[in-house]
């Protein structure tokens, strides 16, 4: 399998290099780096337009030595300067171009560090693109020779596709597979503690109801042909989304796997609230993946061909 990686052609985000690196030493997967220069619009033969495509091109070839020299020299690599109306665009004319199964991006350099942002080209890349995304939090590093250790599901239950994809995907790298949910209890605006013993309730019962679906969900990865290493379920609570991603353990080498809204197309990314939530405050890698994705790895695992 092939994976696309998109390197701004500034030369900017080692993040980017450095995910790209560890899921593709995990995989066995050949790496496409790409360097996409904008065209003007609308088109101008003007010589100013053109010195200035050049300039751009230049910068970018420049980039794409920058991430030659980044990437370790173990990872088989082919790098490229594309020209396209976006940067979203030219990723997914690469892709296709390619057969890439995974387009990898990093954060918005205007979010915070540690964590994953969304800016404007990322987030039409999320609802375009037919094949997963993985994302890198800004300032993503990882270690040398690093490879995917975990990989973890967002569970909400009912997803049970995604979960096998996921287990498929765990077994394929030799990683272990977690299923997390989050429970998220907002904070009462008054102190009288009216209301609060009754939410407490339902969020305790949602917490039983979620771990038994899990559970059961899990029995499912265990009858893959390759399932992965070791298997488990657990909830994160907090007051806020970033409270109840902080209330699960993270380690070196998980990434976050997210499927893609219901409400969407079924061809494409689409996150609804609470999965761009989770998205938005994970300490982790994620990759979204778009719901005919889902059901199709889910299906190639069943088969053994995953």
């Amino acid at each position: 399998m092939t994976m696309v990686v998109g390197f701004a052609p500034d030369g900017r985000g080692r993040a980017v290099l450095h995910l790209a690196a560890m899921l593709a030493r995990s995989a066995g997967d050949d790496l496409v780096v790409c360097a996409v220069v904008p065209l003007p619009w609308p088109p101008s033969p003007a010589r100013v337009d053109a010195e200035y495509r050049a300039y751009l091109e230049a910068a970018a070839n420049d980039a794409l030595g920058h991430a030659r020299a980044r990437l370790p020299s173990d990872l088989p690599a082919t790098y490229v300067v594309h020209h396209a109306r976006s940067a979203p665009a030219g990723m997914l004319e690469i892709a296709q171009r390619h057969g890439a199964g995974l387009i990898v991006t990093g954060s918005s350099a205007a979010g915070g560090s540690g964590h994953v942002s969304l800016g404007s080209a990322t987030s039409r890349l999320l609802h375009s693109s037919p094949i997963p995304v993985a994302l890198a939090p800004r300032g993503f590093r990882s270690k040398p020779e690093a490879r995917v250790e975990r990989v973890t599901a967002a569970y909400g239950g009912g997803d049970d596709d995604l979960v096998v994809a996921a287990g498929a995907v765990a077994g394929r790298v030799g990683a272990g597979l977690r299923l997390a949910s989050f429970a998220v209890r907002s904070r009462p605006p008054y102190t009288s503690g009216v209301g609060s013993s009754a939410e407490g309730a339902m969020i305790q019962q949602w917490t039983l109801e979620i771990r038994d679906a899990a559970r059961a969900a899990l029995e499912q990865v265990g009858d893959l042909p390759v399932p992965p290493a070791d298997v488990e379920a657990v909830v994160g609570h907090g007051e806020s989304w970033d409270e109840a991603l902080e209330d699960v353990e993270w380690d070196d080498g998980d990434v976050l796997v997210v499927g893609s809204s219901s409400i969407g197309p079924v061809a494409r990314v689409f996150l609804g609230s609470r999965a761009s939530k989770i998205v938005r405050h994970s300490p982790v890698p994620v990759v979204v993946v778009p719901r005919g994705a889902v059901a199709e790895l889910a299906e190639e695992a069943v088969q053994g061909v995953a």
